[in-house]
């Protein structure tokens, strides 16, 4: 959702706080601003729109400081607009927001009973004006802060910015995540380490309900009893060089390319000589009689893959849930379930929740791609997915990623529960070996592919199909081209399709259908019949011999590799991305930041 920055330096603060809103521009995009103290007095600059619009104010109008805040936005509690945009001040206090504040109202009509009149639509205003509030008392900036976090509910992270204060900063965490940067004379503050990577490899991570002080030479960190708490300085590994373009037209364009380079990445973290080699800690799958799987979006499209695959190589039954669905129906669980959570950023709300729903009464493994995120920490084990930064808010390499490491799990459960025998065993981690350089082939479609998604730029209606493993992509290719092209897609079985679907089949509806030619395809050629008889237009995406079979009648043909049947869900995720970018660019659509959209979502 929305990003937070603050630095604490002895240069000018304006430049490097919009350098570090660039790079988390992917977590909100309607408005930004930044606020400095310079000599003792509190400024502000706003802008609606792209981060651009704020450093063209910044020029005309700029605001000098070497103390600082700043935000990009990710509207939640009012419109977009430059009074809704953070960061919010009232009288001597700034504040920047991310997170959802729930009593809002209640504080509200309090704090205009008392006089203080608001301004804004959003929740955040209220943050400040009961800081205010509570300096107009006396208090000293920080016990303002420290009293008006205690009166919050709901999920935040939070950074206060006081006039007269030139070296201070509050922060405060709670459900959203929040990191401290160490420099040489100076602090920083960040949603994520990607927007400090420039400018420190040393971070603390605040934990849940941690409040810090920070001054340029010291940070005081204490939780949420008030007691002083000693949080772990890490240094982090951040490449900066991969959040950067690289000559392609949108991040999303380049992370779809990098993908047979983070699968080989992947692939030599967890096989060694030849075998499966991954952490010591997992669970014994032995004794697992039922596993569960929670994510969100794209993430829950890879757990209704893997469902497949730990059901097939292992035989123990899978149950996949929506994140934001799980806790509230309050599912039974047992002591000798493993619950598995999937999530890209390891911050997203609802899965963060649905962990703490079950962690006592479940062994605990996450499937992330920031080791050092919140899901992670709480999990009994959690294994990266080594997909690097993705900055492109439709996921690619990270869900590639995210099944490639599900796979590798599926078969260790397999093994260990004594269905896969060792020559089996093998002869699949040998056939991992093959992705990658099958991805690259498959991204020698890309030509072809763009040729198919100039004609599927015109449609307002697309299906998609899949049977089996593939009924999963084709949810993901689906919500893949309506989140960046805003053309209205589903994903279906193939067998639903005379359930209800079919009905909507004419020539100007066309059907996607991802079909490898496995034990499966005669049944899915018989649903593309069905369509082609009602005049429906088919794009059928399958390898050669699925060609030779079935491609008579077919409007448009995409052909990939073959590949190992268990392995083909990851292979066809690449014409799903691929169809939906080049449709998306055909369009003009904002390709890397959709409307509406945000890269990690931290509130429910």
């Amino acid at each position: 959702m929305c990003g937070i920055v603050g630095i604490l330096s002895d240069h000018e603060a304006a430049p490097v706080l919009v350098e570090a809103l660039k790079r988390l521009e992917y977590r909100g995009y309607d408005s930004a601003g930044i606020a400095t103290v310079n000599d003792g007095k509190l400024d502000r600059r706003r802008a609606l729109g792209k981060l651009v619009n704020l450093a063209d104010l910044l020029v005309h109008d700029p605001l000098p400081g070497k103390s600082g805040i700043g935000h990009t936005r990710w509207a939640t509690h009012g419109a977009p607009s430059v009074t809704n945009a953070h960061p919010h001040q009232s009288g001597p206090v700034a504040v920047v927001h991310n997170g959802i504040i729930e009593n809002f109202r209640e504080l509200r009509e309090e704090l205009v009973v008392k006089g203080y009149a608001t301004e804004t639509e959003t929740d955040t205003e209220t943050v400040s004006l009961l800081a205010q509030s509570f300096l107009d008392q006396g208090l000293s900036p920080r016990d303002a802060a420290e009293q008006t976090v205690a009166r919050l509910e709901g999920a935040f992270a939070l950074a206060f910015l006081f006039d007269g204060e030139n070296d201070l900063i509050v922060a405060a965490r709670k459900g959203s995540p929040l990191a401290v940067g160490y420099g040489n004379g100076e602090m920083y503050l960040g949603s994520d380490a990607i927007a400090l990577a420039p400018l420190t490899d040393r971070i603390t991570y605040l934990e849940e309900g941690d409040r810090a002080a920070i001054t340029r030479d010291s940070v005081e960190i204490w939780d949420a009893e008030g007691r002083v708490a000693n949080r772990e300085v890490r240094t982090i590994q951040i490449d900066t060089t991969r959040i950067e373009k690289d000559g392609h037209k949108h991040f999303m364009a380049k992370e779809i390319a990098e993908q047979p380079m983070v699968l080989a990445n992947a692939l030599a973290h967890y096989v060694k000589d030849g075998r499966l080699d991954m952490p010591a800690n997992l669970p014994d799958f032995a004794g697992i009689e039922r596993i569960i799987m929670v994510a969100c979006g794209t993430a829950f499209y890879a757990c209704q893959t893997a469902k497949y695959w730990f059901e097939h190589l292992a035989g123990v039954p899978v149950e996949v849930d929506v994140a934001s669905e799980f806790r509230y129906r309050d599912a039974p669980v047992g002591p000798n379930t493993l619950a598995i959570f999937v999530s890209q950023s390891g911050e997203t709300a609802d899965t963060l929740a649905a962990l703490r729903h079950v962690a006592a009464r479940a062994q605990i493994l996450s499937v992330v791609n920031v080791p050092e995120s919140s899901i992670a920490r709480e999990s009994d084990v959690a294994l990266p997915i080594h997909a690097g930064t993705e900055i492109g808010v439709a996921s690619t390499k990270a869900f590639s990623c995210q099944l490639l490491v599900l796979l590798m799990l599926a078969l260790r459960a397999g093994a260990e529960k004594g269905r896969l025998d060792k020559a089996g065993l093998d002869a699949n981690v040998a056939a991992l070996a093959t992705l990658p350089g099958l991805f690259a082939q498959a991204l020698a479609a890309s030509d072809k592919i763009q040729a198919t998604a100039r004609k599927l730029a015109e449609a307002r209606d697309i299906l998609f199909l899949g049977r089996g493993p593939m009924y999963p992509l084709a949810l993901e290719g689906a919500l893949k081209l309506k989140e960046i092209s805003y053309i209205h897609a589903e994903g279906y079985a193939s067998g639903e399709l005379k359930h209800g679907p079919i009905a909507l089949i004419d020539p100007n509806v066309p059907v996607i259908v991802m079909a490898p030619a496995n034990g499966l395809f005669d049944k899915t050629v018989s649903n593309m019949q069905e369509v082609m008889a009602r005049g429906g237009k088919i794009v059928l995406i399958t390898d050669r011999k699925g060609r030779e079979m079935a491609s008579e009648g077919t409007w448009q043909v995409i052909e990939m590799p073959e590949i190992n049947e268990l392995m083909a869900p990851l292979l066809y995720a690449v014409p799903a991305q691929l169809l939906a970018y080049h449709t998306a660019d055909a369009k003009g659509t904002d390709v890397d930041q959709p409307r509406n959209l945000a890269k990690s979502v931290t509130v429910e």
